[in-house]
């Protein structure tokens, strides 16, 4: 089932959006990602409804720490077997567990305790899935191309989103939470036929696998020291941290206690995340177009700063349409940032080390991050929307400055 599969040359060199290959894979992850979409809304519809609002919350954040403990670990399990089988593996995997929770739920009321090793058991799998999924693209096409997959993969995760909770709403109205499981489980289930006609590109033998006689530990330490060393990779990665850990508290929770403040309500939240949304899934589309842009770090760079203005901007928004308006402009920039960010870490690596980049930038974004939301909420309560805001914006617009001050990230580009 994991057998390696090549693609030749002129097959790979295609242009990515012509080519069957990668569109295999697209639709692979799109069915993927829409899966999730729905399973973490058939999850807080079940936590909910089999406990109180607190147990649901912890339920909900139960596959946070083994995804942030073992991502590193899983991005060397990812360079060591190949993302390929790893991100098959994973597929199957969370398809069973989400089938076998649906099975619990349908024919008994077992509680919250299944919800919960099902969350832990995503949140483990999660931990060698990302960073696999990171790694794939390097395989599937010609490195020229891996920008314009950015793009793509973008495209794929906007579509997910909008479409994925819907269908699980849909699947919890119609049959409850074990249909609502079962249609995430299928979807998930989707993707696996798919990657396995998914044609892989033959890389160099020293660029497919670890040196004979290193150990996990070795190729963790060596790609960190990879990072670290690297003019480009190493800055690129502190750009992404100050930018994540700027955007996602006022983004998330902190978007909720805006409208809050301001009374726009829920209707209110939902066109400003509209707005947001409109706005990357744009950037995305020009990426995927344009296949490349030229300058690539300073592009970066230059939109991370902007992008932060508009989060300051954000919280002084005078109603609804002029805050939708805004995260609009903060969906584009930060979209425009986010896939160049991750254009650059594609192309800036060396294949056999993407599994263990991958791993260190979703860390990044999925650990840290994070944490800056309950800080966002304390500090909105102690001093208001506007002050935080604008705050996150100077920590978001630091990243912008190390992108344009280093000058091996301000001058990386992307291959043509």
């Amino acid at each position: 089932m994991t057998a390696t599969r090549t693609a030749p040359a002129e097959i790979a060199d295609r242009p990515a959006h012509r080519d069957g290959n990668v569109l295999r894979w697209l639709a692979a992850y799109t069915a993927s990602m829409t899966g999730d979409s729905v399973y973490y809304i058939a999850l807080s519809w079940a936590a909910v409804q089999a406990g109180s609002p607190s147990q649901a919350g912890v339920v909900m954040a139960v596959s946070a720490l083994p995804r942030a403990l073992l991502m590193l670990g899983g991005g060397v399990i990812a360079d060591r077997l190949g993302p390929r089988r790893v991100v098959i593996g994973s597929d199957v995997v969370r398809c069973a567990a989400v089938f076998a929770v649906a099975g619990l739920l349908y024919f008994t009321t077992p509680g919250l305790w299944p919800l919960a090793v099902l969350a832990l058991v995503f949140g483990t799998v999660d931990a060698v899935f990302m960073p696999a999924v990171g790694a794939l693209p390097a395989r599937v096409t010609s490195r020229g191309q891996l920008a314009r997959v950015q793009g793509m993969r973008g495209l794929a995760i906007r579509f997910a989103s909008v479409v994925g909770g819907p269908l699980g709403g849909l699947g919890v109205a119609v049959g409850g939470e074990a249909a609502a499981f079962g249609l995430a489980g299928l979807l998930i289930a989707v993707s696996v036929p798919l990657l396995m006609a998914v044609r892989m590109r033959e890389l160099p033998a020293d660029d497919t696998a670890p040196a004979r006689g290193d150990t996990a530990w070795r190729d963790l330490v060596g790609g960190l020291a990879y990072i670290r060393r690297h003019r480009v990779l190493a800055p690129l990665m502190l750009a992404i941290a100050l930018g994540d850990l700027g955007f996602v508290g006022p983004l998330n929770v902190g978007l909720a206690l805006l409208a809050d403040e301001r009374g726009w309500g829920a209707s209110g939240i939902g066109w400003v995340l509209a707005g947001f949304g409109v706005g990357a899934g744009a950037a995305s589309l020009l990426l995927t177009v344009r296949g490349r842009l030229p300058h690539a770090g300073q592009v970066a760079g230059y939109a991370i700063l902007a992008g932060s203005v508009a989060i300051g901007a954000l919280a002084y928004a005078p109603g609804v349409l002029a805050a939708a308006g805004v995260a609009l402009l903060v969906g584009l920039l930060a979209g425009l940032s986010g896939t160049m960010c991750g254009a650059l870490l594609q192309t800036q690596a060396d294949p056999r080390y993407l599994g263990r980049v991958t791993a260190v930038s979703g860390l990044v974004s999925l650990g840290l991050a994070p944490l800056s939301m309950p800080v966002s909420a304390a500090a909105i309560g102690a001093w208001g929307a506007g002050p935080v805001f604008v705050g996150s914006a100077v920590v978001c617009g630091l990243g912008g400055v190390i992108a344009l001050g280093v000058p091996g990230l301000r001058r990386a580009e992307l291959p043509q």
